[in-house]
């Protein structure tokens, strides 16, 4: 950890600003808010295992009601966000109105330690939503099981990490083109899939379905075989609809897997035009959300009329239990794209619809430099963290003490298959991030008087009751009710010993690095408790 020059005395910051920009819009930020919430990959992939996980719940109900309970997390981030619109998020707020110890664990092992963890996921649904059903498009479905081997995890996630770390070193101008070029290839590439399913019958569905499964796969009558072989393993299904809400109730916290990510740009708004009105964060976290929301009903809507629901999740049962009908993930878009019976449409509809996944990759890292950048910048990481480059603004350190440790788990996931069971707790351990800002939230206008009445969230209020606390409310019982389940429900694959244990040890790593840099400081003559009483200049 670097310091000034003998002699000198050590400032509060390791320099007088950020050296950050605003290179960001409010659609800029929508666009992330939507491709962090990503239907396709995250959405229809948890679909595979909460459908049968639950099968008496209603998805559509669970999506609906999930999206509600995240809009008030949206309110409530909105606040911080405008109360102290700076790079790093949950960290900056945390350690200003939390205190340094806590707000650096949190934001450490929720938005660094974690996201190595994340490197795996991302590439195990470029494999299944792009590799796997390419290779055996193209005839050749042994090849598409190649990339579910221990080799061709381990090549997926490096081409992802690789991907994710180029598309993040163009810095946040050339992020928001790619994605936003992804995201209208994306929209598109959707429509077709919608077009497909609106002007197909069931009928002619079924029909496409056992013809192409057959010349692919060699099944013959896959539909029938596909519902024989669900019902001979035990597993029966609802029709879709909107309830009960019992069992329905059980399906949000396998909607957070992909719902509860429209903050995910927060810790970039120091680096987005208009971060301190209100009403334009607002809009662009509850835009993207809802957007992902109203894609996701047409599709399961579409579902049920062209494909049919119970063959769905008859199809996602199957997976569930590992029994996998075609030796492959079961990607719906594939077998939309199977009622045109051209190999060469097959094809570009799959590539088409992976700039969903292209779009969204840069996600893995991007957010979770800003922390480091900010953890840095306070001093209580290495000075050379919060270095950014002169031309693109990039904090290259930061995004190195992401990709390297990513590479190096990413091999451990692919080659020790006990290791994959740690990465489950990955949804939860963010979970709790977001537990602590909305705590937050709710004690600022108490903690920090000065700061709130000079916050534009302050002037927004019902019957009297400012907002943003209210929201924080409504956010921690939400997070509250999916940390209890996911404890307690082992229907979820998060109550794992050792997931656990490996999620304790990262709580555990954080406060050791926390102490170290305390203890460093203090001999530098810089105080960290005197840094985060202070916000930084961008």
């Amino acid at each position: 950890m670097a310091t000034e020059s003998i002699g000198e005395t050590p400032t509060l910051f390791l320099r007088k600003a950020t050296g950050l920009v605003r290179g960001w819009s409010v659609r800029d930020s929508m666009i992330y808010a939507c491709l962090a919430t990503n239907f396709v990959t995250l959405g229809i992939y948890e679909f595979t295992f909460a459908g049968p996980a639950f099968p008496k719940g209603q998805l559509i109900t669970a999506i609906l009601i999930s999206a509600v309970l995240v809009s008030f997390l949206v309110v409530a981030y909105t606040g911080l966000i405008v109360t102290i619109p700076r790079a790093g998020g949950d960290y900056v707020w945390q350690t200003r109105i939390l205190g340094s110890g806590i707000g650096f664990v949190m934001a450490a092992t929720g938005w660094w330690f974690i996201l190595w963890l994340w490197a795996p996921i991302y590439g195990n649904i470029l494999s299944v939503q792009l590799f796997q059903p390419l290779w055996a498009t193209l005839g050749d479905p042994g090849g598409a099981a190649w990339f579910a081997s221990k080799n061709g995890i381990f090549v997926v996630c490096l081409i992802t990490i690789a991907v994710a770390g180029i598309f993040v070193s163009l810095g946040m101008g050339g992020y928001a083109r790619i994605q936003k070029w992804c995201f209208a290839g994306g929209l598109i590439a959707f429509a077709v899939v919608v077009v497909l399913l609106l002007v197909n019958s069931h009928a002619s569905f079924i029909s496409s379905f056992n013809y192409e499964a057959q010349k692919i796969f060699g099944i013959k009558n896959a539909y029938a075989a596909t519902n024989h072989a669900a019902a001979k393993a035990g597993y029966t299904t609802t029709n879709l609809g909107f309830g009960p809400i019992g069992p329905t109730m059980l399906l949000v916290p396998a909607m957070m897997f992909f719902i509860l990510w429209p903050n995910w740009g927060s810790t970039l708004y120091g680096e987005i035009r208009g971060a301190s009105d209100f009403k334009r964060v607002f809009t662009g976290m509850f835009s993207g959300l809802w957007i992902t929301v109203i894609l996701t009903l047409v599709f399961l809507l579409l579902v049920d009329k062209t494909i049919g629901w119970a063959f769905y999740q008859n199809l996602n049962s199957l997976d569930y239990n590992l029994t996998p009908q075609f030796g492959i993930w079961p990607y719906p878009f594939m077998f939309a794209g199977w009622l045109v019976h051209n190999t060469a449409f097959q094809v570009i509809l799959i590539l088409a619809l992976s700039l969903w996944f292209f779009g969204w990759v840069g996600t893995l890292f991007l957010s979770s430099t800003r922390v480091i950048f900010a953890a840095a910048f306070d001093r209580v990481l290495p000075d050379r963290a919060a270095e950014v480059s002169e031309k693109r603004k990039v904090p290259f350190y930061s995004l190195i003490l992401m990709l390297l440790p990513a590479v190096g788990l990413s091999a451990v996931y692919a080659y020790w298959l006990t290791f994959r069971n740690y990465t489950l707790d990955a949804t939860l351990v963010i979970a709790v991030t977001y537990l602590f800002s909305a705590i937050a939230v709710v004690i600022l206008p108490w903690r920090k008087p000065d700061l709130w009445a000079a916050s534009p969230a302050s002037r927004f209020k019902l019957l009297g009751v400012p907002i943003v606390p209210l929201a924080g409310w409504v956010t921690i019982a939400l997070l509250v009710f999916n940390l209890y389940e996911w404890f307690s429900n082992s229907l979820y694959f998060v109550n794992n010993k050792s997931s656990l244990i490996f999620m304790a040890a990262m709580y555990v790593l954080a406060v050791i690095v926390y102490v170290v840099a305390r203890v460093v400081r203090k001999r530098q003559g810089i105080d960290l408790g005197m840094i985060n009483k202070e916000i930084p200049v961008e």
